[in-house]
């Protein structure tokens, strides 16, 4: 695994919250959804490369890793909570 394979994660990871945010899967804006999903497949190659932990090739964990954050990061509720304490 090299460097076409973490920029083609990136790649893959970027289309990844893009289209979430298009198919209203999430309600973070566009460049939020994308920087979230970014994150996941940064994990989940890091995770790859010092573990050899993986779920098959490297698009599938991105595409894995891009979903599984945008799922664990729910800033659309966080930021209603922070608009009804005001």
């Amino acid at each position: 695994m090299g460097f076409f394979a973490f920029f083609g994660s990136l790649m893959i990871g970027g289309i990844v919250g893009y289209l979430s945010e298009k198919w209203d899967l999430t309600h973070n804006g566009i460049l939020a959804s994308v920087i979230i999903s970014l994150g996941g497949v940064i994990l989940l190659f890091l995770a790859r490369v010092m573990f050899n932990l993986s779920f098959g090739s490297p698009g599938l964990d991105a595409i894995i890793g891009g979903a599984g954050a945008l799922l664990l990061v729910p800033t659309e509720a966080a930021s209603r909570a922070r608009k009804r304490r005001k």
